[in-house]
């Protein structure tokens, strides 16, 4: 957790990875060609092949582990990998930190594809994000986005 007058840094992973068992893979091809073999009794083979195309990537994603990432906020803004989040794109934050799970930083920013950020701070001092992003981006309490649950939920 190195950090300096000029900012603080961290890796984390992207992603929390739950490793996924050979039923669970067997449960999502069952259901992908199901789906889409319904697709195809109803004429609809387009949506078919999308079908086992999303299952085949979904399996793919779940599979790999997330990558290790950089973190960066510093008085030019938050950044995630290599992409640079200035404070003028980002409207508010907020730290919520949970009992058993390691603190997320939620940044609500104004870009159109990627208007939410979460970012976990498992090897940095919450309270020192909050007290350097306090200075820069207004705090407003705000919760995990449930599209984020669900990614979550089948490891993506």
């Amino acid at each position: 957790m190195p950090s300096s007058s000029n900012g603080i840094r961290w890796t984390a992973h992207e992603h929390e990875h739950i490793e996924r068992g050979s039923d669970w893979f067997w449960a999502l091809g069952i259901a992908a060609a199901a789906l889409a073999a319904i697709s195809f009794l109803f004429g609809n083979a387009l949506f078919g092949v999308l079908i086992i195309v999303a299952a085949v990537t979904l399996g793919i994603f779940a599979k790999k582990p997330p990558p290790l990432m950089e973190f960066e906020i510093s008085d030019r803004g938050i950044r995630t990998g290599e992409v640079m989040h200035r404070y003028e794109e980002i409207i508010s934050f907020w730290v919520e930190e949970h009992d058993a799970n390691p603190p997320i930083l939620l940044i609500d920013t104004t870009k159109w594809l990627s208007p939410n950020l979460i970012i976990e701070l498992e090897h940095v001092d919450a309270k020192e994000v909050r007290a350097f992003l306090a200075e820069r981006v207004e705090e407003v309490p705000m919760k995990e986005p449930v599209a984020h649950k669900i990614l979550e939920f089948f490891g993506l």
